[in-house]
């Protein structure tokens, strides 16, 4: 069990370490501007990991490299600004382009009908909920927009999750990444990221079993 898992976890470095160089380039190069950008992409379904950006958000800010406030600022605009684009694609196109599409998104119908469900039964909490999810976390704005969820609710559940997901995130690179090599950090996001994917299993599992019953 604990090969399985050093195992995982060096995967995950691996896979990482991609994102790594090409994240760190962008802040270097654009700044601010590649927090709200990576961010946009992320909350829009595009497969860029907001459990490296804004862990490596936070290093920048300890060591200096952002301020702070204005990195997590911007991540929360791009975060609002790609759920803004989930949400109106549904909302808008409505589901039967959406489904016929779905490649784009990374997403499988089967995932896709499993949320539509779970958000018909429970409506502005499971929008909530699922913001501190991995994985799953930008999948619900496409069932609010099928239903027509009033916007400013949706938007008010939405990124109030997405603050609190970026906050731990920023957080956790600000005070455990800081002094560290890059192999070191591509370790601990490892680690970090296996703990949320464990959350996001277990969080699988409960949906799996309520559509059960």
């Amino acid at each position: 069990m604990l090969a399985n898992v050093l195992l995982l976890n060096l995967s995950l470095s691996y896979y990482y370490s991609n994102f790594y160089t090409i994240i760190t380039g962008f802040f270097h190069t654009y700044g601010y501007a590649a927090v709200f950008f990576l961010m946009l992409l992320e909350s829009a379904t595009i497969p860029i990991p907001s459990e490296v950006i804004m862990p490596l958000a936070g290093l920048f800010a300890a060591k200096h490299i952002f301020n702070f406030y204005p990195a997590l600022a911007a991540s929360i605009l791009g975060s609002g600004a790609g759920i803004a684009i989930d949400y109106y694609i549904g909302y808008f196109i409505g589901k039967d382009l959406v489904y016929r599409h779905l490649r784009f998104f990374r997403i499988r119908q089967s995932q896709l009908d499993a949320f539509d469900a779970w958000f018909e039964r429970n409506g502005m909490a499971a929008v909530f909920l699922t913001r501190l999810v991995p994985v799953i976390r930008t999948v619900m704005s496409f069932p609010a927009g099928f239903a027509r969820m009033k916007p400013k609710s949706f938007f008010a559940y939405s990124i109030s999750g997405a603050v609190i997901w970026n906050i731990v995130l920023m957080v956790f690179g600000f005070y455990a990444l800081s002094g560290t090599s890059a192999e070191q950090i591509l370790s601990a996001i490892g680690i970090f990221v296996l703990a949320l994917y464990l959350v996001y299993a277990l969080a699988l599992r409960h949906l799996k079993r309520r559509d059960s019953h």
